[in-house]
């Protein structure tokens, strides 16, 4: 398969636009920019014709791969302010790693237009829950523990993989739900991408060698080209989404992250649709 070096030129570009304003979200969010990059990568491989019988399973994997570096970028950038809670990422580590592996597991199976719903359906539902739904801090005033956590630190883990996200969204429900402050909920859940997407990567990567219309340069599932661009684009605009971060007021920063959660997952839904 392959595409006119204008068409791939136009590509790259488009990407380091994408990555750019994906680095922006990881800061300002705490979210590794999946819930935009998804979209993209299956707006690209499609375009170029690699839509082959796992294109989901490749853009989320991918997209993971990106989160890796972006979540990091913004974990140091959040560190440095003091906003990073450390004890619960320690204490949710493991759950977190154990329900990504076996998300990878699952995604081999399912196809294309499964992925493109489950991502759809629980963007729109985090939406709406972080962004627009009732003042958490009516709720448990603290982070889940013992049982509670065993059983979520999994659950955010596995649904995270499946939309090729970092758990930022969860997390930051999560945390917003136990009445901790907004911009140390996003901090926090920084830290969340990278506690998923380093096992679920290193899992893909074993995966999909014999995989239909793989785009070239893969390992794995996880396509190297796309995501050395983003990476380029995200370390560079991750910082000024740490500093909007920490300079907008905590309402503004809620309402803006679950429209945009929506608009993408409502975009995803309609793609699928059409499969």
């Amino acid at each position: 398969m392959s595409a006119s070096p204008a068409h791939l030129a136009e590509l790259a570009a488009l990407l380091l636009v994408i990555g750019g304003f994906a680095g922006v979200l990881a800061g300002l969010f705490g979210v590794g920019g999946g819930i935009v990059l998804v979209p993209a990568f299956y707006y690209a491989f499609a375009s170029l014709g690699y839509d082959g019988p796992q294109i989901m399973q490749i853009c989320l994997a991918s997209s993971l791969a990106t989160i890796v570096f972006t979540s990091a970028r913004s974990l140091q950038g959040h560190h440095a302010r003091g906003a990073v809670d450390w004890t619960v990422l320690r204490g949710w580590a493991p759950g977190l790693a154990i329900g990504a592996l076996l998300a990878v597991l699952i995604a081999g199976g399912l196809r294309t237009a499964t992925l493109m719903r489950i991502f759809g359906l629980f963007g729109l539902c985090l939406g709406l829950w972080v962004g627009f739904g009732p003042d958490p801090k009516r709720l448990e005033p603290r982070m889940p523990s013992g049982l509670a956590r065993m059983a979520l630190a999994p659950l955010v883990g596995f649904s995270s993989v499946l939309m090729g996200i970092g758990g930022g969204i969860a997390g930051v429900a999560i945390m917003r739900l136990s009445g901790v402050p907004f911009i140390r909920a996003v901090a926090t859940a920084s830290g969340f991408g990278i506690l998923i997407a380093v096992p679920s990567v290193i899992a893909f990567m074993t995966r999909g060698w014999d995989a239909a219309l793989r785009p070239p340069f893969s390992i794995g599932l996880v396509n190297l080209p796309a995501v050395l661009i983003i990476v380029t684009a995200t370390l560079i605009t991750t910082p000024l989404g740490v500093r909007l971060a920490h300079a907008l007021p905590p309402l503004l920063l809620r309402r803006t992250f679950g429209a945009f959660a929506i608009v993408m997952a409502l975009n995803m839904l309609r793609k699928a649709a059409a499969l």
